[in-house]
């Protein structure tokens, strides 16, 4: 199975109803997309798995797939990339060329946060300046809060600098994910994450600035609620 019949296959699922329905909810890719359901590229990506054992192999047809520029093909390159044989080259690469918060969220939370380099490059990205690559960084963040278990409270406090730092940046896609990785880190980890969180909140709220107050009001509403303290703060 080479790109190009990976492509075909794609080709045979495309849906011009869901491209629609996509650019509703702001995503809306360089390429025009194919509008392939989850399920299906899913299924597609499990498919390359089994035909393609090797590590190697998948990686070098992940590479061939992002080089397409399709939407869907990069959903599937990310879906069936080894994070082990990501390198820095090629994080910044695939990260340079996200175009919209759909790609960047799935493959920061299907692969990047995997890699070796995820906490290096996810705080390096919450500095730059560019929306997407910011974006990254922080959605790095908020996977690796849910993902991995093995990290410590003091992996994530870089992560709550950032989200202070960068808390009155206006931009859509960038506030969304400061707040999302507040969140995240506030209800996913523990309680000494949960209160750190929340006094980070509180210290946002404080900011003269529309976007620091959203992500703060925010977040400070979910810690807060029921559901969330329960479930943190008994464990």
């Amino acid at each position: 199975m080479t790109a190009q019949e990976i492509i075909r296959q794609l080709q045979k699922y495309r849906n011009p109803i869901n491209v629609t329905g996509m650019a509703r909810f702001g995503i809306k890719p360089k390429e025009e997309p194919l509008g392939i359901a989850m399920p299906i590229l899913r299924k597609i990506s499990k498919d390359v798995k089994h035909a393609h054992p090797n590590s190697q192999e998948r990686h070098k047809l992940a590479i061939g797939l992002w080089e397409t520029e399709i939407y869907e093909a990069r959903l599937v390159a990310a879906f069936i990339e080894d994070p082990k044989l990501i390198d820095e080259k090629q994080m910044e690469k695939w990260t340079g060329d996200f175009d919209n918060w759909a790609i960047c969220d799935t493959v920061c939370g299907s692969v990047f946060d995997r890699t070796p380099l995820a906490y290096k490059k996810a705080l390096e990205w919450t500095k730059r300046p560019e929306e997407y690559v910011k974006r990254a960084g922080f959605t790095i963040g908020a996977w690796l809060s849910v993902h991995d278990k093995k990290a410590t409270d003091k992996d994530f406090f870089p992560f709550l600098n950032a989200i202070k730092r960068e808390a009155t940046d206006e931009r859509i896609y960038v506030k969304k994910a400061v707040n999302w990785t507040l969140r995240q880190i506030g209800k996913s980890r523990n309680k000494n994450l949960y209160k750190l969180a929340l006094k980070t909140a509180n210290e946002i709220k404080k900011m003269d600035s529309k976007s620091a107050q959203w992500i703060a009001n925010d977040a400070i509403r979910e810690l807060n609620s029921n559901s969330i303290k329960n479930r943190v703060l008994k464990k």
